[in-house]
């Protein structure tokens, strides 16, 4: 027995060692996030970081939204900024101005009106996201505490780009929690993408184009690239040329990350070519449902066999028009199914007795209960991971940026029915798409084969992203997964110039041998003139 309590003992204190061992030995992380919901999710990151033993610092403004100063799982280090906005204040009227071209009536003008709102709203947040490059580059005392910290690497939502620029100045490892870049999808910068069967952001479009569709993507694709040349990159390119020595390109730092934690995997996304550093960590914000809180949980069952509905349309929508909130109030107030509302506007005047209107709710929770029958939702990639996950039906509104595109992936597979703004409040569309979904049992069924294949993996995708980032820290850097080729020019990219030379090389010998045959021919003709004299 003593020798029993012996090892219980030993194994205890090695424990107590290893644990020790691991906090003591724990990295220094640099963050540099997003607000919104880049923000929700970065910070269920930056807390299993936490975890782990390792000290993690986030650079936030002084008009951040969502991050606060504060807190038990970071410091934080805040930028003076005075000449900005709000950026909840910048965000939501973009969003009011795009419900409404969306509600107008579809034209080619009112297409190019969208266009130039938006490259304005693009040129506007990138400008400022630029003014804080330049006062995190210009105070001496912040970049000369950053460097005495030594930090083991940076870590940002490249959808920004401070955080590249503060790598790239402190040379450390740069890691990505990433979906969006400044220039558009991740995959364009570092992964080879045809624009044959690689849908655009924006597109509507599949993996499986007809030619006017291809023909459509391209012209989507050469926008795109007009927005970031034009509109988007100088911002940036402009500080690297007043920091950093000349010749360093602001898009090669992009494209140079050690590595990429990719907010999707494959089983949501359209199959496509990637690369060696390109993690993929879908859903690892996703969890097991917690309990609700009791009275949510009283509401929920008080709806007997019919179930809930849950509807949010995210960080950035708390309201809709008082006409469009009307019609699907009164959608809702048609349902025997009791509907959890996420709506911060005035009360719409339809509402019915079996929908609860809160001003926030545990959406994650509300997914995994066994008594959800289907999720309305913006199609934000947060909310259709956290579906995928829980097997939940989704009836999508998408309003901007890639939530069409994030529905029409769950709508090719089965688990979701599209709407738009246009037709939402037309012909009964809102309350005959809920009744689809909630009485197709097709719907269900697919998401909860997604759910299955989501989740038939050989590590959580939370663990994942711990390990790929533990692992540039322990190695300096991921330089052997990184490919060189956003180094080449273009022409060598695309072999443009070894066509060129093999072309010249066979024009060459194509003259050479008219060239020769006609010698010969010539010679032989002379000969035979000879004899004929």
């Amino acid at each position: 027995m003593a020798s029993y309590n012996g090892s219980i003992s030993s194994y205890l204190l090695i424990s107590l060692l290893v644990a020790s061992w691991r906090i003591y030995d724990g990295g220094k992380i640099l963050v540099f996030p997003l607000e919104g919901s880049h923000w929700v999710n970065m910070d269920i990151l930056i807390k299993a970081l936490h975890s782990q033993g390792h000290t993690i610092t986030v650079v936030r403004t002084t008009q951040s939204w969502y991050i606060k100063e504060e807190s038990l799982h970071y410091s934080s280090i805040t930028i003076p900024v005075i000449d900005g906005v709000e950026f909840e204040e910048f965000v939501k009227p973009i969003i009011k101005k795009v419900i409404d071209l969306e509600r107008g009536t579809s034209s080619v003008l009112n297409f190019i009106h969208l266009q130039i709102e938006m490259f304005s709203a693009m040129s506007k947040v990138h400008g400022l996201e630029c003014d804080m490059a330049t006062a995190v580059l210009k105070d001496k005392d912040l970049m000369k505490t950053l460097e005495e910290n030594q930090y083991d690497l940076v870590l940002t939502d490249p959808a920004w780009g401070t955080g590249i620029l503060v790598a790239h100045y402190l040379q450390l490892p740069l890691v990505y929690n990433v979906r969006w870049i400044t220039s558009g999808e991740g995959h364009l910068a570092i992964a080879p993408s045809p624009m044959s069967y690689i849908p655009m952001t924006g597109s509507g479009l599949s993996h499986k184009m007809t030619f006017t569709e291809r023909v459509k993507n391209m012209m989507l694709y050469l926008l795109w690239e007009v927005q970031y040349r034009l509109v988007i990159q100088p911002h940036y390119q402009a500080v690297c040329d007043e920091f950093f020595q000349p010749g360093v390109d602001f898009y090669e730092l992009l494209q140079g990350a050690d590595l990429w934690l990719m907010r999707v995997d494959f089983v949501f996304e359209f199959p496509r070519p990637t690369m060696p550093n390109v993690i993929y960590m879908a859903g690892f914000q996703c969890k097991p449902a917690k309990p609700l809180p009791q009275e949510l949980e009283e509401f929920v069952q008080s709806s007997g066999n019919y179930g809930v509905i849950i509807m949010s349309l995210g960080t950035f929508v708390s309201e809709f028009p008082h006409d469009i909130a009307d019609v699907i109030a009164a959608a809702f107030a048609q349902l025997p199914q009791k509907v959890i509302w996420r709506h911060k506007g005035d009360r719409p005047a339809t509402l019915g007795n079996n929908t609860l209107l809160v001003q926030w709710m545990p959406q994650n929770d509300l997914l995994g209960h066994p008594m959800t029958r289907l999720f309305v939702a913006h199609g934000g990639t947060n909310g259709v991971q956290e579906a995928i996950y829980h097997g939940i039906p989704v009836v999508g509104l998408p309003l901007f940026f890639d939530q069409y595109d994030n529905i029409l992936r769950l709508k090719k597979r089965g688990g979701a029915k599209l709407l738009s703004m246009a037709t939402v409040d037309q012909n009964n569309n809102f309350l005959e798409a809920l009744q689809e979904v909630l009485d197709e049992p097709s719907y269900r069924t697919n998401m909860q084969r997604l759910s299955r294949l989501h989740r038939d993996v050989p590590m959580e995708p939370l663990d994942t992203a711990l390990f790929w980032i533990e692992f540039v820290m322990r190695h300096k850097g991921a330089a052997h997964l990184r490919t060189e080729s956003y180094r080449m020019p273009w022409y060598s990219y695309h072999s443009v110039d070894v066509v060129l030379i093999l072309l010249a090389v066979v024009v060459v010998l194509i003259l050479l041998l008219v060239a020769i045959v006609r010698y010969l021919s010539v010679r032989s003709c002379l000969k035979g003139k000879i004899k004929s004299e």
